[in-house]
């Protein structure tokens, strides 16, 4: 059977973009479909202006920092929506270098709702198109609980398009994107309060990372309230919001942030049209290949549920392209050894294994510490401290796992991740001949133990 297209992909983010245009660069005829933003959640209302609002709260602690180097500032002035439109405004390029991507690459862009009607037919604005692949790269959405009042409380969506900044901040949820907002809330001066209902945020992540990051945002001044949760929320008479706890407690805020978990978003997109089969957690169930349960519908990303993070839905997507077009070129996605970042204030990077993964997974574990205070402090009166650490097999001398909370996290794992990856000693650590001064030299002057 002719088909119209080769591959058809459902949603534009990061994942779907890549399979596309790697597909259609293989010479598969490749068409695209986004009822949304092009760029999908990271580029839109996700990793990329997270992090521009997450410099923009850093400057209040450069500004109080300058005066230990001379700097003499008159009284800083912060103006949210200057922010947020300087923040839409760059949103808006990247929207288009993502069109041109697309278009320039010989994908055919259709914008609107794509629904599925059989394993090789999609239905968008009233038109069918046939495809021998079908490519479910929909990503996923933010989810509030529905208490009582869970209409006044807004996700991450909403958040990047406040028309003020609220001057009382309550954020619910003890992962990435509630301790993110938090330290952007904090950083650029609303009274912040995050609640967690489970005793530490940060689940999954090395106990040294979490303790000293709680440590740290404390120092600060940020209100963080563990084992809490909210029962009711409901609207006063002056529109400020009371939000009722579990243990009774009562707080008021002017805006109640809710970062508590995502779902794939798989709306009307006619999956019961097909034998695609989900998870328990909602997520579309895939093998190795990423096919679904119907051989002709593949997904990947955030909606299968795997790694949720933007480059593994593109290396999933470089796979898929590969694969299906390319085969002397494809190889597998290797989920092992995945760096990524928090970029919390301060931030925190990490790859490989917690010391707890690596205890639960039979390792005899070496710990390696290091405490201390940045050198660009030393002239301020800012006490933070930055943590790095190493996980190492005893018996193999392997490093297993790198971690670390304190300025430019991200930046420095990123290399240590390519170290990790291709099977580094603690004795090739030692070996390496530091950046002086940096911070980054700590990782390879780690010469004693932890309680050695």
């Amino acid at each position: 059977m002719a088909y119209d297209f080769d591959l058809y992909v459902i949603g534009a983010g990061s994942g779907g973009v890549r399979a596309a245009r790697f597909a259609a660069g293989f010479g598969a005829k490749v068409a695209v479909a986004e009822s949304r933003y092009l760029g999908g959640t990271c580029v839109n209302v996700g990793c990329v202006p997270k992090k521009l609002l997450v410099y923009g709260a850093h400057f209040a602690e450069d500004f109080e920092q300058s005066s230990g180097f001379g700097w003499s500032l008159a009284e800083a002035k912060f103006d949210w929506a200057t922010l947020i439109a300087n923040k839409d405004r760059e949103i808006s390029r990247l929207n288009g270098i993502y069109h041109n991507l697309l278009v320039n690459s010989g994908v055919t862009l259709h914008e609107g709702h794509a629904k599925i009607v059989d394993p090789h037919t999609v239905e968008i604005n009233g038109e069918r198109h046939t495809a021998k692949n079908i490519l479910i790269a929909t990503g996923g959405w933010p989810q509030i609980p529905e208490i009582p009042g869970h209409e006044h409380a807004i996700s991450s969506n909403q958040a990047f398009f406040l028309k003020e900044l609220p001057k009382r901040v309550l954020v619910v949820g003890g992962g990435y994107i509630a301790v993110e907002f938090a330290g952007i809330f904090h950083g650029l001066g609303a009274k912040t309060t995050l609640l967690y209902r489970g005793d530490l945020f940060l689940r999954g992540f090395d106990g040294a990372v979490r303790k000293h990051l709680h440590e740290e945002l404390t120092k600060r001044g940020m209100d963080l309230q563990f084992n809490a949760d909210i029962a009711r929320i409901d609207k006063q008479a002056d529109g400020s919001l009371k939000a009722t706890l579990k243990d009774g407690r009562e707080l008021e805020a002017d805006c109640i942030f809710y970062a508590t978990g995502r779902r794939p978003m798989l709306d009307n997109l006619g999956l019961e049209n097909t034998g695609v089969k989900l998870d328990k957690k909602g997520f579309v169930e895939v093998d190795e290949q990423y096919q679904t349960a119907d051989p002709s519908i593949l997904a990947l990303g955030d909606v299968i549920g795997r790694v949720q993070l933007t480059p593994v839905a593109l290396a999933e997507g470089m796979a898929v392209a590969r694969r299906l077009f390319k085969p002397e070129q494809y190889r597998p996605v290797d989920y092992k050894m995945i760096p990524t970042a928090v970029f919390s204030l301060p931030n925190i990077g990490t790859v490989g294994l917690t010391e707890e993964e690596a205890l639960e997974a039979g390792h005899e574990v070496v710990s390696y510490e290091s405490r201390f205070r940045p050198m660009k402090l030393t002239l301020t009166e800012c006490q933070e401290r930055t943590l790095m650490k190493l996980v190492v097999d005893a018996k193999s001398n392997k490093v297993l796992g790198c971690h670390m909370v304190g300025p430019d996290a991200g930046e420095i794992v990123q290399g240590l991740a390519i170290a990790l990856k291709a099977g580094a000693t603690k004795r090739d650590f030692d070996e390496t001949i530091g950046v002086h001064p940096t911070a980054a030299e700590e990782f390879v002057t780690m010469r004693t133990p932890v309680g050695g």
